[in-house]
């Protein structure tokens, strides 16, 4: 399994973000929680879901609120529904978003193990 580098070159820790296997990618797509959720849950942070409600909280689409519809862990980016540039063509495509800059508003809890992890901390 793969350590993160004690080196401090950024080459290298490029490098181990970019070759770092899927385990370690899903932590590296988390946001912070809101304070509300914090408070509530008992964490700092969580990965990103399809489905958690998100506030852009950096960059040119600060303030702007919506839901996650993709986690793409190859390129450790996550696209919000509402968010879109304009090609140059004149068509909408989605805007790839960097998880640091983003803000858990509501979580999808649906799912049984994001259930388990939750509760875990909670205890």
């Amino acid at each position: 399994m793969k350590v993160q580098p004690q080196s401090s070159k950024p080459g290298k820790q490029r490098k181990w973000k970019a070759t770092a296997p899927l385990g370690k990618r899903q932590k590296m797509v988390g946001a912070i929680l809101s304070k509300e959720l914090r408070v509530k849950y008992k964490r700092r942070n969580l990965p990103l879901r399809k489905g958690d409600k998100v506030k852009v909280m950096r960059g040119d689409f600060k303030g702007a609120t919506g839901e996650v519809m993709k986690v793409s862990l190859k390129d450790m980016k996550v696209l919000v529904d509402g968010i879109t540039i304009k090609k140059a063509s004149g068509t909408d495509v989605e805007r790839p978003l960097d998880p640091s800059n983003l803000m858990l508003m509501d979580l999808n809890i649906e799912d049984k193990e994001r259930r388990d992890i939750l509760e875990r901390k909670t205890k």
